[in-house]
């Protein structure tokens, strides 16, 4: 038996604690984090209403019935109709669909191109790393809507494209948090050490430096999504996103505006939707961030 072995075989049991992964140990923290998990419960909640919408919709979401316009909430209809005798509750659960796929995908874009500057930059430094900085800077000028809406007034609306339009904000975010982990971890001795042997550049980034950059991004993707999901619907609000009949909450609220002393449960629900979802994510961000610190760390 090793030196070491026989020192840990001689300490009392209840003195030698069990090696936890930091993914264990960030989801006991998160677990004390109630709002947090409220927020994770929300979340949870509409993913699956997204993906069982087809299940659960009484109707077609683009189906319409011009004797049925307007309906307010009942039995038939718990959500009521619009002015085209849609049912609004089917519209919604199909809105979820819509806004968390653009949410999601849109920052899955933007985690991509950004991680990857990011990487690139702090990793290398330099000329290179003055250019990143500076393009991520000029696109950092421009508030994220106004972004949006010049990517899709050059590359046209559709699914797809809001999506894009909606990642490209995300990449300076990104960039700047991921490179900002590199110059630290960068220095520190086990990539020193890797470059000592002969490890190739790629390798150490991909080996040594993105699994500790995971964190930071975990819980700035978390609260890009709800922003994403925000900036989507204002997009749709404007009459620029999504194309009609797909439904989406930004597109319901903006036929709403018309009929809101005469039908306000058509802006009413959507909009409470777009709240509780948007809300749900940056709850679950603040306690992702608080669980990740390592000053909660014993």
């Amino acid at each position: 038996m090793s030196p070491a072995m026989e020192a840990a075989a001689s300490l009392p049991q209840d003195e030698i604690e069990p090696i936890h992964s930091p993914w264990t140990d960030m989801w006991a923290r998160l677990r004390k984090h109630r709002v947090a998990l409220a927020g994770l419960f929300f979340i949870a909640f509409f993913a699956l209403t997204a993906v069982s919408a087809p299940y659960i919709a009484p109707y077609s979401p683009v189906e319409t019935d011009f004797n049925k316009t307007l309906k307010p909430p009942s039995l038939a209809h718990p959500f009521g109709t619009d002015n085209f005798g849609r049912d609004v509750f089917s519209r919604v659960l199909y809105g979820a669909r819509t806004s968390l796929l653009i949410g999601v995908f849109s920052v899955l874009i933007g985690a991509a191109g950004g991680i990857f500057l990011g990487l690139v930059g702090g990793y290398f430094g330099g000329n290179l790393d003055n250019l990143i900085m500076r393009v991520v800077d000029i696109m950092l000028t421009f508030p994220r809507i106004l972004l949006a809406i010049l990517l899709i007034a050059i590359i046209g609306a559709g699914m797809t494209n809001i999506m894009l339009a909606v990642g490209i904000f995300s990449i300076p975010t990104f960039a700047r948090l991921v490179r900002s982990s590199v110059l630290v971890l960068k220095e520190t001795e086990f990539v020193e050490a890797a470059q000592a042997v002969g490890n190739r550049s790629g390798r150490i980034l991909y080996r040594h430096i993105l699994p500790g950059t995971i964190g930071p991004i975990v819980v700035q993707a978390t609260f890009l999504i709800a922003t994403s999901i925000r900036v989507a619907s204002g997009l749709s609000f404007l009459g620029i996103g999504v194309p009609p009949p797909t439904p989406e909450w930004g597109a319901m609220l903006a036929d709403a505006r018309s009929y809101i002393g005469l039908a306000p449960h058509l802006i009413m629900i959507p909009g409470f939707t777009l709240m509780v979802v948007v809300l749900a994510f940056n709850l679950l961000g603040d306690g992702l961030r608080d669980a990740l610190d390592p000053k909660q760390r014993k």
